[in-house]
């Protein structure tokens, strides 16, 4: 027998090993996140706790689960959220197997959620629930994607606000907080300060929460504040302006479509080639 987390493997043929995979990951750009993975065919999650906050989703076939002395059948589109300490189980409701992603949030960094988002200094207790919502699910399940993938420099902005947002819409869904409704714009001080940093550094990579900083504002509340002021994301309106000094690169110097690509804060070129075809309609070798 072999141990991983709460999961205890029993060792089978070869064929059947492939069944059976799990894999986890810590993030790097969200400390206190662990992602996990698996497919799981025969295995059979006990009954067993967690010390930490499990958001998960089944993205293929059902998991079945007894939970607080009922079953539980786990498809696609559902979102489940378990709380520290909330005893269960799991397995395939069939012959087939079923495919589970989870997030698995440390005490510190729910306490963080709930000062960032909710302005509290700790996260609301509550029982475990279970929401049906596919178009939720799909959005969590490709930030799981993305976290597990590691972002790009250029995409980390994007994926910290879609971490915050669907986060946000996650927990107002399920009840377990009051939608938080913030007014107003950013202060013209704060606008030409996010303008000039971003004109200094563009270059460089720019996150969520380099900007936020020199805001005086929690990453949530900058990412509403900022939309309400411009119309845009940060993050879209920081890769438009990349393309745009791109392209007055590419009409007023000799610079290689690399050198440019470069300058603008774009490392990858075929990534700096997609984003101003779609912007712009071209390639920027035609440009």
């Amino acid at each position: 027998m072999g141990q991983l987390g709460s999961a205890t493997f029993t060792e089978s043929p070869a064929e059947d090993l492939m069944k059976d995979r799990v894999e986890y990951k810590r993030s790097n750009e969200i400390p206190g996140l662990v992602l996990s993975e698996a497919r799981f065919s025969d295995f059979r999650f006990e009954q067993h706790y967690h010390l930490d906050y499990h958001v998960a989703l089944v993205t293929e076939g059902v998991q079945r689960q007894k939970f607080h002395g009922e079953t539980l059948l786990l498809t696609p589109g559902s979102i489940q959220l378990m709380p520290a300490g909330e005893v269960h189980d799991g397995i395939s409701a069939g012959d087939e197997s079923y495919t589970l992603k989870t997030f698995r949030l440390s005490p510190e960094l729910l306490k963080g959620l709930g000062e960032e988002i909710l302005e509290k200094d700790r996260f609301p207790a509550s029982g475990g629930s279970v929401l049906q919502d596919s178009l939720l699910a799909g959005h969590l399940s490709q930030l799981h994607d993305a976290l597990r993938a590691g972002p790009g420099s250029l995409e980390q902005m994007k994926v910290e606000a879609e971490w915050l947002t669907l986060l946000d819409h996650l927990f107002v869904q399920t009840r377990m907080v009051k939608p938080r409704f913030i007014k107003g714009t950013l202060t013209p001080a704060q606008w030409q300060r996010v303008r000039e940093y971003c004109d200094v550094h563009l270059a460089e990579k720019i996150t969520l929460e380099e900007l936020a900083a020199i805001c005086n504002l929690e990453r949530f509340h900058f990412l509403k504040l900022f939309k309400q002021t411009v119309g845009m994301t940060p993050h879209a309106w920081v890769v438009r302006l990349r393309l745009e000094r791109a392209c007055v690169l590419l009409s007023h110097t000799d610079r290689s479509l690399t050198q440019v690509a470069q300058q603008v804060g774009f490392y990858d070129q075929s990534h700096f080639s997609r984003a101003f075809r779609q912007a712009f309609g071209v390639a920027p070798s035609k440009y």
